[in-house]
């Protein structure tokens, strides 16, 4: 089943505030939670990612909507 654009928008933003709330709790953690955090923040950066290329995919039009070059 697809998503609509704005479901996926939803998860990104999302995506995007828990990067940054992990981000600012890594520069204050102790050095032995640091490696948890970041093998956390990777996996989150990762997710987002795919997310991002998946709404930058369903945002564009399909090859045989596009004029031609």
């Amino acid at each position: 089943m697809e998503m609509s654009i704005r479901m996926i928008a939803k998860d990104l933003y999302q995506l995007h505030r828990e990067v940054e709330k992990l981000q600012k709790r890594l520069e204050s953690a102790p050095a032995e939670e640091k490696e948890n955090l970041e093998q956390e923040l990777r996996r989150l950066k990762a997710e987002r990612e795919r997310v991002q290329k998946i709404l930058d995919g369903s945002k564009e039009p399909p090859p045989y909507r596009k004029p031609p070059r």
